[in-house]
């Protein structure tokens, strides 16, 4: 059951995974007034969430190690924002990973939680996909973060929402260098499912703000152009060399949400071909 109740203003927020996504959000809930508690599993980075008024966790639950810090899931909001790693031997302990996660919110009695998933658990399968459609993945890190979403579903001791992000682009993901000067590219007529970082800080400071725990939420931008269409105009906004595709549409998804009303959220990019055409564009 979904919990969207904000009678009480949450005041800490814990982001296990201070990376491309994490660091950002941390920045901006500092920004807006949180208390913020970033980890690394580095001591070298501390530093760095220190001089963004981010108090500083040393956290690992790595197979031969887990160590952490209680105070750091002492929190009104935990965010966990680590996809599992390349390797299929290091895919296989996601799941365990995650598990220890859990037991560690659940012993310090972390009352909400925030995974990030990921839209590739859908798989393509030539079919517009919601947060209702089956979940099929097609890849090992698809079913890995799957088998995590069912895991931390059945938690409990806290409230968790499953945030499902699409193809990520930003300051630097430019799109423009995924393909360039690649030849003969499959399925150019597949649309593409993508959110860029402003709206994946977005939707998750409105997470918190309304307290929408308990759900299974999609974030993709609503436009969907086909694939050479835009890695195209994305690599000549770049400067490089073009990419050349197949002109078919072979196997694909469209990412879209049922959760519109819900999150009450406006995405900033929103029209692909505008931002491409932007000046600074990442």
């Amino acid at each position: 059951m979904g919990q969207s109740t904000a009678s009480v203003k949450l005041q800490t927020v814990s982001i296990l995974g201070c990376g491309w996504y994490g660091l950002e959000l941390a920045k901006a809930l500092v920004a807006k007034g949180y208390t913020v508690k970033g980890s690394s599993t580095t001591a070298e980075k501390l530093p760095l969430l220190s001089s963004h008024q981010i108090q500083p966790f040393l956290v690992s639950f790595e197979q031969e190690e887990e160590s952490y810090d209680p105070l750091f899931f002492q929190t009104d909001v935990l965010f966990i924002c680590i996809p599992p790693k390349r390797s299929s031997s290091q895919q296989s302990a996601y799941l365990h990973k995650i598990q220890r996660i859990c037991n560690a919110a659940t012993l310090h009695k972390t009352s909400n939680l925030v995974f990030i998933s990921s839209t590739s658990v859908y798989g393509d399968h030539n079919e517009e996909v919601t947060e209702i459609s089956i979940p099929i993945p097609e890849t090992a890190s698809g079913n890995a973060i799957l088998e995590a979403e069912n895991l931390l579903k059945k938690q409990s001791g806290f409230h968790c929402t499953i945030l499902r992000f699409a193809g990520l682009v930003g300051p630097g993901r430019h799109p423009g260098r995924f393909f360039a000067g690649k030849k003969e590219l499959p399925n150019g007529q597949a649309p593409i499912n993508l959110i860029h970082l402003t709206d994946c800080i977005g939707i998750s400071l409105q997470l918190i703000e309304q307290q929408l725990f308990g759900h299974t939420i999609n974030a993709c931008s609503p436009d969907h152009p086909a694939k050479q269409d835009f890695y195209v105009a994305a690599t000549l906004n770049a400067g490089l060399p073009l990419p050349e595709f197949k002109n078919e549409r072979l196997k694909w998804k469209l990412i879209s949400t049922i959760h519109t009303p819900l999150l009450n959220y406006t995405y900033q990019l929103a029209n692909w071909k505008n931002w491409l055409n932007e000046d600074n564009l990442l």
